[in-house]
């Protein structure tokens, strides 16, 4: 199949328009030689003759005038195309699509984000939950939310938010009828809440630092659920200990209706990061997202 040089058919559907060569120049911004060239380089590929030319008139021959009906809607429907593509770099509009896990999202993402959404009603806003390593080019995210030390180092990574300490924790009631533990390894003898990811397939380990190393444990219970908010829930209800972050907790622990144990070996989490695929300019509305949530400080 014949593939025509995009810029000869352009430079064809110009001197179409004007009915000129010389107009046709002024309006490319080259010189009468190079369109009349690039005319006859075009008639000689095709084989065929396009433009009856004289001193004083310029018509379209048949095949001339059966190109610039196939080409000219075409050619048309693409430059309005490019025209929407710069509306999206430049109107915050169009869809944005995140992947982050359900604490991001609903720690991180949501509190800055439900703001931006009221100020900006043409961006659409698709927040995936996904605790996998998803590919986000090849999935079509325009972004991913992950922890520090999980993104891979060709992407453009920003923090949206600081460190986040984790926290055993238990309801008081849970405690008139079991010890509270004083060291990570007496819990393996206790009721623990578990978590079970979708991606891992089996219980997330609890991690504590001993000894100044990070150790994990496989604690045990009654309950195993697959989301963090189902753990918080859990441990309300007095089903045992469980290991969240203390930010998901805080208000409880305010209040009363949660204990926080073992606070001397909890670890410290890596701060979240959005991260996306290219340092080209992004859409005005993923610059909008993206100033939404970079963290402060």
């Amino acid at each position: 199949m014949m593939k025509e040089n995009l810029n000869d058919l352009l430079t064809f559907l110009t001197v179409v328009q004007e009915r000129s060569f010389t107009r046709a120049a002024v309006k490319s911004g080259t010189s009468q030689s190079a369109v009349s060239q690039t005319i006859s380089q075009l008639e000689a590929r095709l084989q065929i003759k396009l433009l009856n030319r004289t001193t004083r008139s310029l018509t379209l021959t048949e095949a001339g005038e059966r190109l610039a009906q196939l080409i000219g809607p075409a050619i048309n429907e693409i430059s309005d195309g490019l025209k929407q593509l710069a509306e999206l770099r430049d109107k915050p509009s169009g869809r944005v699509r995140i992947s982050a896990d359900e604490y991001a999202i609903q720690q991180i993402l949501w509190p800055k984000l439900a703001p931006v959404l009221k100020n900006f009603p043409d961006i659409h806003l698709e927040l995936i939950t996904d605790y996998g390593l998803v590919d986000i080019a090849r999935d079509r995210f325009d972004a991913g939310v992950r922890r520090g030390g999980l993104i891979a180092q060709d992407m453009v990574a920003i923090p949206i938010s600081a460190e986040h300490p984790m926290a055993v924790t238990v309801s008081p009631r849970f405690l008139q009828d079991h010890t509270v533990p004083e060291t990570p390894a007496e819990l393996l003898a206790l009721p623990c809440i578990n978590l079970q990811l979708p991606t891992h397939g089996q219980n997330l380990p609890w991690t504590f630092l001993i000894d100044g190393q990070e150790q994990k444990l496989k604690v045990s219970g009654q309950v195993i659920v697959n989301g963090i908010n189902q753990v918080h829930q859990a441990c309300l209800a007095d089903y045992g200990f469980a290991y969240v972050p203390h930010e998901l907790v805080k208000d409880d622990i305010a209040s009363g209706q949660l204990l926080t144990v073992l606070n001397d070996f909890t670890i410290t989490y890596p701060s979240y990061y959005l991260y996306y695929t290219s340092r080209l300019k992004s859409s005005a509305a993923l610059n909008v997202i993206i100033e939404a949530l970079r963290y402060q400080g």
